[in-house]
């Protein structure tokens, strides 16, 4: 909430429903010091969906990455926090935004660590919309050829892209089958049930020579009544103080 105040605008629907996930695995699962961010032997994270990155800065600030003060430069000239990610910020692995690439990336990485026989993970957040993108899936074959049991891939499944729902745009079920034809070894999961989360993160991977997904079931725009599953807050710009009242109303609620 303080980047959008400061910022007046960011990408509040699909950042709403990654949060969640993100906390419980910087928490619980990542291996990574935020004092030494370029640590060899760090687990790497890709936020693919590159547009979701309020919630990324918000959870990178509350673990040291980054100092909380900085979050109030969201969005200006002079600030390293823009509206998708980059490799300037610390605990960033990949600037992503432009969709479809950054899974490729998280490939790559977990390949390089089978090559040098280094023990990190990788873990790649991709949105529902993203993987209508042909490459997505050029990578997924190829993670599952390279029996890359050090890669997961979040599919954030709040199946509302840009301007409509999945289902109109470019329907993806049956979801499930899809990752495993593709030589996935995926699990479901409630993406905003913390509990559910954690007990999965646990079980990683899930084969010990195939790739892991998991379908994380969201909602967009989760915790903001008036953006919930509508897509004129996939984005916002310009927001009014009276936008931002009400934003903020909603957590005085919790």
């Amino acid at each position: 909430m303080k980047m959008i105040e400061a910022g007046r605008r960011g990408h509040i629907g699909p950042a709403a429903s990654l949060i969640e996930l993100l906390r419980v695995l910087f928490d619980t699962w990542l291996q990574v010091r935020p004092n030494e961010p370029d640590w060899v032997d760090r687990d790497r994270f890709i936020l693919s969906k590159g547009h979701g990155c309020l919630a990324l800065y918000a959870v990178l600030a509350d673990k040291g990455f980054l100092s909380l003060q900085e979050l109030s430069t969201f969005c200006r000239s002079d600030s390293r926090l823009g509206g998708h990610p980059e490799i300037k910020v610390p605990g960033v692995e990949a600037s992503t935004g432009s969709l479809g690439h950054g899974f490729s990336i998280a490939v790559g990485m977990a390949l390089a660590a089978k090559i040098r026989r280094r023990s990190y993970r990788v873990a790649v957040v991709v949105g529902d919309g993203e993987i209508n993108e042909g490459s997505i899936w050029e990578a997924a074959m190829s993670a599952a050829k390279h029996e890359l049991s050090n890669l997961v891939v979040f599919i954030d499944y709040n199946k509302l892209q840009s301007y409509g729902l999945t289902t109109e745009v470019m329907n993806l079920e049956p979801l499930l089958e899809k990752w495993n034809s593709f030589g996935f070894c995926t699990r479901e999961v409630d993406g905003h049930n913390v509990d559910q989360l954690e007990q999965l993160v646990k079980s990683l991977p899930f084969h010990e020579t195939r790739p892991s997904a998991v379908i994380c079931h969201t909602i967009k725009g989760k915790g903001f009544p008036m953006a919930e599953n509508r897509p004129e807050w996939h984005h916002k710009s310009q927001l009014t103080d009276a936008e931002i009242a009400t934003l903020y109303s909603f957590l005085e609620e919790k």
